[in-house]
């Protein structure tokens, strides 16, 4: 009985159902099986065993998921792989086996439906972890920060709901001018190295976990970059991805006996609640249109779904997540994100505005800075929008850090017939690796910045409408 090789990895958390990421190991082409068992913390019955059987077609992972648990609740869980001697053993029949669990055993905690209650996140960006010859080098420079991560969350109030990863978890491309990584396989030793430094797996055995796609999955700026050799890359590349990152998240949906439905993946945009808070993570990469007469970010699918959520849901704050910036605009490099696509960008705009939508709060990393901005109309007082960007988690050295002078500020965002959309910055911009803590009170959303060794670096306030 083994513990997982990368994991466990608690995804997406419901009041009543979780989804548990587990990695085993090639056995010389034995039968390999995951299994999981939990229990409320102040019980001493473990409730029956959940198994998975584990295949080389999905780099021997699976996810694992517990239903029909109580809101609000938390619960201790143990994880492992194993591999028996019969080699015929089906899920069904090792039930019947006796299995040696190992010492090891995680906790996370299910949603809370109760509104107004205060609730908090983990938000960061782009942490890089160089490879060489399929090795991490220096690894404990990319685990470091998780270290203070997991100090935070020990004991934290509210206690923090969940992480969202909001692009570049990995970096496939770290070595492009050199030897750029193109081979599935070799994509694959990234996640596994990347996820399985022992900060970031203990952050993520206890913390539900989103995450969400950027370029440095796939190749530096993509699509924009992409070359006509590059259709293979960009298969293995969203292969590897849908393993390690969407595999656990809402996109895929549920089978009618509760698993994860594996036989589709429609898109890897995905939505969901926590109380009366509520978040729409974009696909703000692979859906692009670069065409001069009908540039998207987002697809028409996605938009329509994005505009419908925001008219019609009724959370008392909405997060939009977008792996590139919403705004403010960079003065160089800006038409990797949402500047190139300034039609698309002032259709939800006016959506938000005219529909009279509060609490929007569009949430990016991507620039190596952190910052925080407010966005106003200069003809509608009763218009408000506010972003809240954190990056890097660790940075390379050969990457700048994002500053002020960055960003184009001293002119509108958008000049329209109705009037003009305004924005300004409500921090100074963090120019070094940090992770934002994001807490949702009654009246306002509090945003603490902390650097990799934990320590604060600057508090925003936004008030709530």
């Amino acid at each position: 009985m083994f513990k997982p090789t990368i994991g466990p990895i608690i995804g997406h958390v419901t009041t009543n159902h979780a989804r548990i990421f587990i990695r085993g190991e090639h056995q010389n082409n034995a039968t390999v099986f995951a299994a999981v068992r939990y229990r409320a913390v102040d019980s001493q019955q473990w409730s029956s065993v959940t198994f998975a059987r584990l295949s080389e077609l999905r780099d021997m992972s699976e996810v694992l998921t517990l239903n029909n648990l109580n809101a609000d609740t938390e619960y201790e869980y143990q994880a492992m792989w194993f591999s028996p001697m019969n080699p015929v053993h089906t899920v069904d029949s090792v039930a019947e086996l006796p299995l040696q669990w190992p010492r090891e055993s995680y906790r996370f905690r299910t949603r809370s439906a109760q509104a107004l209650q205060p609730r908090a996140y983990i938000i960061g960006s782009c942490r890089y972890l160089r490879m060489t010859a399929g090795i991490a080098s220096l690894p404990q420079l990319g685990d470091r920060i998780f270290a203070s991560i997991n100090q935070l969350i020990e004991g934290a109030q509210p206690p923090v709901s969940a992480t969202l990863m909001t692009g570049d978890q990995i970096y496939v491309d770290d070595l492009n001018l050199i030897a750029p990584d193109r081979e599935y396989k070799d994509i694959l030793l990234k996640y596994r190295a990347a996820f399985s430094q022992p900060h970031i797996q203990w952050l993520m055995s206890g913390t539900s976990t989103y995450m969400m796609l950027d370029d440095h999955e796939i190749e530096d700026n993509w699509p924009a970059n992409a070359g006509k050799s590059d259709h293979e890359l960009y298969r293995n590349a969203m292969a590897a991805y849908e393993l390690y990152q969407a595999s656990h998240s809402p996109a895929h949906s549920l089978t009618t006996n509760g698993e994860v439905d594996r036989s589709k993946l429609d898109h890897y945009w995905y939505q969901f609640s926590d109380g009366d808070i509520e978040w729409f993570v974009t696909d703000s990469r692979t859906r692009r249109n670069l065409s001069a007469d009908n540039r998207r970010i987002l697809d028409e699918a996605q938009e329509q779904a994005l505009l419908t959520w925001l008219v019609n849901s009724p959370a008392r704050v909405k997060f939009v997540v977008t792996s590139v910036m919403f705004y403010p605009d960079r003065k160089r490099h800006g038409d990797d994100a949402w500047k190139a696509f300034p039609e698309q960008r002032l259709r939800l705009l006016e959506t938000i505005r005219t529909q009279r939508i509060r609490n929007v709060v569009f949430v990016s990393g991507d620039v190596h800075g952190s910052l925080t901005a407010r966005l106003s109309h200069s003809e509608d007082a009763d218009f408000e929008v506010h972003t809240i960007v954190s990056s890097p988690l660790c940075n390379s050295k050969l990457l700048p850090y994002a500053k002020a002078s960055t960003f184009i500020l001293d002119q509108p965002l958008v000049r329209t017939a109705a009037g003009d959309y305004r924005h300004e910055l409500t921090s100074a911009v963090v120019s070094e690796d940090n992770f934002a803590h994001v807490v949702v009170e009654t009246d306002h959303i509090l945003i603490n910045y902390h650097d990799r060794d934990g320590k604060k670096l600057q508090s925003v306030r936004i008030k709530l409408r």
